[in-house]
């Protein structure tokens, strides 16, 4: 009928104008029409009501706190009076904090949006909006004048901070991840510096795979990141069976299609890697892809999304752990730089001659001949939580001099370069400082070997190094932290040989890992025993 046509046609009825004075806000009225009792602000009350009050229940009106200057209401109850009365005030209450906001300017932050009610015309656009499992409930005016700021703002770089939201010219940089379920949701922002790796499902049809902008290519490099171009690095192909086929070409746009009875070039897997200044400004912003298909069977996917950040003009340094350390990671090691504590940026410094060029914990690694002299160069990492042991054998003749062959023999045990810290944890950054554990070096002396050199040489001929470390954070989730390295050198006494006599002097390294985390009180198993006699009137369940 055409007078449901013109009411369906009218525009939404918008609702009251929001209430900004606090004298007429009222958070305890709740009844229409009659008086709250003790709700002293409620206009609906009359002197006789509020003589029969005992107190105010609420008893100072404000508006946002995070103002520098606003009006507060107080209410109160002079009892002394006969009858009591109530009390009004009007004061000015100011913000000592110097981050407060001067005046809200932004009116549509002060009430919620009327939600749209469905009609007959509009009923099929609110279902493709709102009808999937996940979507956006962000309102469209956010972007209304996004094109009306000054153009030449959108070749300005930005300076980011840690957890800043990554910005695009469409919003933010989002990295779908479940929210609430195992589905995807769109709305999840990429934090600036924030590593993050998510896996979630989506809803995908062989009919529909065209449409749903989630499993498309474009949907993730249709934008830049301000004046920064995502570009694509690598697109991989991956078969029904799993098979995984690198594609040359990376510059084509695959978009998902129906080829009879299958969906292809779907997302699948998606990693972005971004590089930036050590002032925050992002250089640089490229992503991979994993594209696969699906049958007509399959009725959802699990996709896969990854962000990663590095530096520009540094090399990557590989974590152990995320923050704990992991088992069968190496351990992370590192120098102090000269002059510390400045600067920190180079806290990890390089290993001399590369023979330690990820900043691990090293020990000797063994030859396949058992000779200490042939021994130098290759290491072994330590490896967290593995005990190990390695060593060779030393050919000592009587024409050896002592000093060198003490200083090979401590090069061969601590490497060119042995460091001077250990991480405590698997992710602990340079710059954090109290991240990182000194190294306890100890010399102990061994028995005397006959017949040795003439002026009592000591040769080290053993390195032990034993790492300490605890349960750190939740019972449910520990994390493994490094509290304690102590690098122990042992050496022996070796007198002058005999011309023509040799002697074989076996040289070892090892690792042990000691866990010192707290032991678990007696009896104690998923609760605490309270060891008391309750009362005969003891109400259960209790906790």
């Amino acid at each position: 009928p055409p007078e449901i046509r013109t009411a369906a046609q009218a525009p939404p009825l918008r609702g009251p104008a929001p209430i900004t004075d606090v004298a007429k806000l009222c958070v305890c009225d709740l009844l229409v029409a009659q008086c709250d009792v003790n709700c002293c602000c409620d206009p609906d009350c009359s002197a006789d009501d509020f003589s029969l009050f005992t107190t105010c229940s609420v008893p100072i009106v404000t508006g946002d706190s995070r103002l520098c200057s606003q009006k507060a209401a107080l209410y109160s109850l002079d009892v002394e009076a006969n009858p009591p009365e109530r009390i009004f005030k009007l004061i000015d209450q100011v913000n000592p904090s110097v981050f407060c906001i001067h005046a809200t300017n932004y009116k549509e932050a002060l009430s919620f949006r009327s939600p749209e009610m469905p009609t007959s015309e509009n009923f099929d656009q609110l279902l493709e909006r709102f009808g999937s499992a996940a979507f956006s409930a962000e309102p469209d005016s956010w972007d209304e004048n996004r094109d009306a700021q000054n153009p030449s703002d959108a070749n300005e770089t930005y300076r980011y901070e840690y957890g800043v939201p990554i910005q695009t010219e469409d919003g933010f940089l989002r990295l779908p991840s479940p929210v609430i379920s195992s589905w995807c949701s769109d709305a999840n922002p990429a934090g600036f510096l924030v590593n993050q790796a998510t896996k979630c499902t989506r809803s995908v049809s062989v009919e529909k795979c065209g449409s749903v902008q989630g499993v498309s290519m474009l949907f993730y490099t249709n934008s830049s990141i301000l004046a920064v171009n995502i570009t694509v690095q690598s697109v991989v192909l991956q078969s029904l069976n799993g098979t995984q086929t690198f594609l040359g070409d990376r510059d084509v746009l695959r978009l998902p299609m129906a080829v009879g009875e299958l969906c292809i070039n779907i997302v699948l897997g998606v990693s972005y890697h971004v590089t930036y200044t050590d002032a925050g400004e992002i250089t640089e912003a490229a992503v991979s892809f994993v594209l696969g298909a699906v049958n007509r069977a399959a009725l959802s996917i699990q996709q896969s999304f990854e962000i990663s950040f590095a530096q520009i003009n540094t090399k990557p340094v590989p974590l152990s752990g995320n923050p704990g350390y992991v088992v069968g990671l190496p351990v992370r090691a590192g120098f102090r730089p000269h002059g510390y504590p400045f600067p920190v940026e180079n806290f990890l410094a390089a290993f001399v001659l590369n023979t330690n060029k990820y900043n691990q914990l090293t020990i000797l690694q063994s030859p396949s001949n058992q000779d200490c002299l042939a021994a130098q160069g290759p290491r072994t990492p330590v490896l967290f939580g593995y005990n190990m042991i390695s060593g060779c054998k030393l050919r000592i003749t009587a024409g050896m001099k002592c000093q060198p062959l003490s200083q090979t023999l401590l090069d061969l045990l601590k490497g060119q370069s042995f460091p001077e810290y250990v991480a405590s944890f698997g992710n602990s950054q340079a710059q954090d400082v109290l991240d990182w554990v000194p190294i306890t070096h100890l010399r102990i002396s061994e028995q005397r070997i006959s017949n040795a050199f003439q002026s009592s040489c000591q040769i080290p001929v053993s390195l032990e190094i034993e790492v300490k470390w605890t349960k750190y954070g939740s019972l449910v989730n520990p994390q493994a932290r490094i509290v304690n390295v102590t690098a122990t050198i042992t050496t022996t006494t070796l007198e002058q040989l005999p011309s023509g006599r040799e002697r074989t002097v076996p040289v070892t390294s090892s690792v042990v890992f000691t866990d010192v985390s707290s032991p678990a009180e007696p009896g104690y198993k998923a609760w605490p025993t309270i060891n008391v006699k309750l009362p005969f009137d003891f109400f259960f369940p209790f906790v």
